[in-house]
């Protein structure tokens, strides 16, 4: 049996992290193993060795540091663990920072519980997790701003696999509409990310967009 995604849940809200907390229990493919109120605090958690997690679910708003100014301290410290925005904004300053600075998905509170272990379980499969409002906002601010080129042009086959990913697709799922081996699709990935140069499908499929790369 594969070992369960450990999860930790930065929310400085006591009521919804037992809203999470009920949620995770008795999950076969997951485990909420910590709960902080403040990211200095699990950062500092982090830096002591006491936790690396799979995946953490992040709020923006919360005393102290920001969700957003938390994501590069975290990723600097466990650059391989996920990370999911779990919050109320649906401001666009915060959506693109978010973003950029490397969170593998963005999800709003009024996700039903459903949602968020199905995010969980795409991002750690590869792929993306987006609110379907803010995924659609994004690709209507993008689409405004296409006029930028990229120097690393795709081929048709990387394009192929990014309309894919665009479609919420994960890697298994694209090795078998397209009959080839799921090592050449992480591979062909791996080389959109830096043709790109972007962390995750988030922001790939994002800079697509912008870019014109995607109808």
């Amino acid at each position: 049996m594969n070992a369960k995604t450990r999860i930790m849940l930065i929310e400085d809200h006591p009521k919804y992290r037992t809203v999470i907390e009920m949620a995770m229990k008795n999950e076969e493919d997951m485990v909420l193993c910590s709960m902080f109120g403040a990211a200095e605090i699990a950062i500092r958690n982090i830096k002591e060795g006491n936790n690396k997690p799979d995946l953490i679910l992040l709020d923006l708003n919360l005393p102290g540091i920001s969700g957003i100014e938390a994501i590069p301290l975290i990723t600097s410290l466990i650059p391989e663990t996920k990370i999911i925005i779990l919050t109320q904004s649906n401001h666009e300053a915060d959506v693109l920072s978010a973003i950029q600075q490397g969170a593998d998905g963005y999800l709003l509170k009024s996700s039903t519980v459903k949602k968020i272990k199905e995010a969980v379980r795409t991002v750690m499969s590869g792929g993306a997790s987006l609110d379907g409002n803010v995924a659609q906002f994004i690709l209507q601010q993008l689409q405004k701003k296409s006029t930028i080129q990229t120097d690393k042009p795709l081929s048709e086959r990387e394009l192929q696999i990014l309309a894919l990913l665009a479609e919420g697709l994960l890697k298994k799922e694209i090795s078998n509409r397209l009959n080839i081996s799921y090592g050449s699709v992480a591979t062909y990935i791996r080389r959109i990310y830096e043709k790109l140069n972007v962390l995750n499908a988030a922001q790939a499929v994002g800079k697509a967009h912008r870019l014109g790369l995607l109808d």
